[in-house]
């Protein structure tokens, strides 16, 4: 999932199956029982190539196309889907403990970098004490922002922040800047009045920007950059399936993953966590998630 509001609906894709399996059972990958995969971006490139990959290793996949970031969870949970792969670990923590699943992580795929871009000045140095920063106001990409201006020096967050940390836990008095939330799609249009502003990669191009041209980005290695890891997911039952860990190494080659990358305009990077310490970030997102709802 790139970094975009995550209620937010997108275009209807390529529909490359139907309705999914059902039963709650898995899928044995033979041409017969394809293993079903949910994802939100069916038609981009890669997915054929991710598709040809697995066929040639004896793995028959199809995918499954949603328009709706709330079904594929849900589906997968249900039995619909074997997996599905469209979402980062904060999405899947606050669906887990919404919904009171226990949906597990069994490989990582990449982090879509978050940046700070201005139009006024060349650098951050050059931002001046109390100016004005504009971020998104949905709660993912709002605590994700802030915890990039910390990182950038401008502002301080109580306790540190994290990955439900709103602009409510700003400490003015140690900040240099003045931070105001307002809809994602409006971050690059407010960029024309604001000293600088932290824009969503699908809206950075209204800009006329690039990552290149941001003052900052999150770094994809840092703890902070952790809940926004990009996921196969699957039900606990099947959290050690062989046939699953081969379909996230056959994601891992250089003809996919090249595909994401030139997909993500250049900005994706692409990560390889073990299912053992994404499910351990997880764990420690959803104990926070209960201990802020």
């Amino acid at each position: 999932m790139r970094i975009r509001q995550m209620t937010a609906l997108l275009a209807v894709g390529l529909l490359v199956a139907g309705c999914g399996r059902g039963g709650g059972g898995t899928s044995a990958g033979t041409e017969d029982d394809p293993i079903t995969i949910g994802v939100v971006n069916a038609a981009e490139p890669y997915w054929q190539t991710f598709i040809d990959l697995a066929a040639a290793d004896g793995i028959s996949v199809e995918l499954q196309n949603f328009s709706d970031y709330q079904l594929p969870n849900q589906a997968l949970a249900d039995g619909q889907l074997d997996l599905n792969q469209f979402q980062h670990l904060q999405f899947l923590a606050q669906f887990n403990v919404n919904a009171g699943t226990d949906l597990v992580p069994i490989g990582a795929t990449a982090v879509y970098p978050l940046g700070l871009y201005s139009l006024r000045h060349s650098s951050l140095d050059s931002i001046p004490d109390g100016g004005q920063v504009a971020i998104p106001n949905d709660p993912t990409n709002q605590a994700r922002a802030l915890l990039v201006l910390k990182a950038a020096g401008l502002v301080a967050l109580t306790g540190g922040g994290n990955s439900f940390s709103t602009t409510a836990d700003i400490d003015q008095d140690a900040s240099t800047v003045t931070v105001t939330a307002v809809d994602a799609a409006q971050t690059a249009i407010a960029l024309q009045d604001v000293d600088a502003a932290i824009i969503n990669n699908d809206f950075v191009g209204q800009a006329g920007l690039t990552l290149s041209d941001a003052l900052y980005a999150d770094d994809p290695s840092s703890p902070d950059a952790e809940p926004y890891i990009n996921i196969f997911v699957a039900r606990a039952a099947d959290a050690d399936n062989e046939t699953f860990a081969r379909l996230v190494n056959i994601y891992h080659d250089p003809s996919v993953t090249d595909g994401v990358i030139e997909s993500s305009g250049g900005t994706g990077v692409i990560m390889d966590n073990s299912p053992a310490d994404l499910q351990r970030i997880l764990a420690y997102i959803e104990d926070n998630f209960r201990q802020a709802s």
